[in-house]
């Protein structure tokens, strides 16, 4: 995930859950080191996991307390949808944000520009920084210093019934149009319909943005971008898709919609990413998981993309347990770590190393992704960054309802976008 602002609900926060009866003390040592430099106390641990994802994450964090047993960790399981406010509530108020978070790639920046999140350059937390992935260290800076370490890495792409497909006797579309064609007869000889539209949630409207050749903003020059030509494009292309009954979609509860549809046959392809592959597949349509295809986002009439997303760890700046924190950041985002987590939730890692071990380079989904991560677009990592999904939430909402036009609806998220960045022609 996410991921955008993927998943926004209302769910309430999970109570802490404390991993191990180790004696806690986490607020008794501000750097988090007892005598002769053995870490001690407590370290609060926000997990912004799904719910197919939030075991493996609690075991894993276990893990720390084995290596180091002074130290207690309060896991905390919080919904996607929720974190974002929530931190920024409890680091703003100075009171109840966690020692660590995991924080989609899109709030660091935020977070930092706020102050809430500890430089980590010269840390316990970043080690060997040269083996991460290119990509995956943008969304980890602000303004020259380094905010977070990145955990997993993951874009979007096109999850297909294969069995669906084939008896439609129809190719995976490699475009929206060849899509939106191949939807007349899926419907006709199977009864699915043939996509699973994610109108609830702006993430998912980047792939049609990107097909046109768009995208948001242009932040190395400071310009505006959503408001062209491209940007009218991709609103035509879902409001096109869901009127012509080649996509289903719903204004709220996109991300259980989708998967509960996808699983249960009732559409044939969804747009969706690696955090839900093993969701997918506890479904009746992939009680044979080698029914679950997955192939590169549909492109659109000039190009083809999907935006890089993932999750990176940060360490609150207010933390009376920095050592700790720092240390439980190295663990949670070493190679051993990320192998686990790909072997158990198929997670893409976002270490060079880990892809050279076989178990993940044999990995089906690390097969597909890998590539696909690869030539995802990187998104502007801007302090603004995660706030420009909410026009384009707006306006998906009024194109597909047709309160407003493919042209109103691109001026409109322009128009948000100025006033939101004072600096951008």
């Amino acid at each position: 995930m996410r991921r955008g602002i993927r998943g926004v609900t209302a769910t309430a926060l999970v109570a802490g859950l404390a991993l191990a009866a180790t004696a806690c003390g986490g607020g008794d040592s501000s750097d988090g080191a007892g005598s002769g430099g053995e870490l001690s106390g407590t370290v609060t641990f926000w997990d912004t996991s799904n719910d197919a994802e939030k075991a493996t994450y609690r075991k894993l964090a276990e893990g720390f307390q084995k290596e180091h047993p002074k130290v207690h960790v309060k896991y905390v399981n919080v919904p996607f949808g929720d974190a974002n406010a929530k931190f920024k509530n409890a680091a703003g108020g100075n009171s109840g944000a966690p020692d660590v978070m995991r924080t989609e790639v899109a709030w660091v920046a935020d977070f930092a520009n706020l102050g809430y999140l500890a430089p980590l350059d010269g840390t316990p937390a970043l080690d060997k920084t040269d083996d991460y992935l290119p990509q995956a260290v943008g969304s980890t800076k602000f303004k020259g210093k380094t905010y977070a370490a990145p955990q997993v890495i993951d874009t979007l792409a096109l999850f297909y019934n294969k069995k669906l497909l084939k008896d439609a006797g129809v190719e995976v579309p490699g475009n929206f149009a060849e899509l939106a064609t191949a939807a007349k007869k899926i419907k006709a000889k199977t009864g699915a319909t043939a996509l699973y539209l994610r109108g609830d949630d702006p993430y998912w409207f980047l792939p049609y943005l990107y097909g046109e050749g768009g995208n948001m903003v242009d932040a190395r020059d400071k310009v505006v971008e959503i408001d062209d030509g491209a940007g009218v494009k991709a609103f035509k292309t879902i409001k096109s898709l869901v009127d012509s009954k080649a996509a289903v979609t719903d204004a709220t509860d996109g991300q259980e919609n989708q998967l509960r549809a996808l699983k249960d046959g009732t559409v044939a392809m969804a747009v969706d990413g690696p955090w839900d592959i093993e969701g997918a597949r506890a479904g009746k349509s992939f009680k044979d998981k080698k029914n679950l295809g997955v192939a590169p986002v549909p492109g659109g009439s000039t190009a083809q993309g999907s935006p890089q997303g993932g999750w990176n760890l940060s360490v609150y700046a207010g933390s009376k347990n920095l050592q700790a924190s720092y240390a439980f950041v190295k663990y949670m985002s070493s190679a051993k770590v990320q192998q686990q987590t790909n072997e158990k939730l198929s997670l893409l890692p976002t270490r060079k190393s880990v892809y050279e071990v076989p178990a993940v380079k044999n990995n089906e989904m690390v097969k597909f992704f890998k590539p696909a991560v690869d030539g995802a677009v990187q998104r502007p990592w801007i302090a603004e960054g995660n706030s420009l999904f909410e026009p384009i939430k707006v306006q998906m909402n009024k194109v597909l309802t047709g309160s407003a036009t493919p042209e109103q609806a691109a001026k409109a998220t322009g128009d948000a976008y100025r006033k939101l960045l004072k600096d951008y022609k």
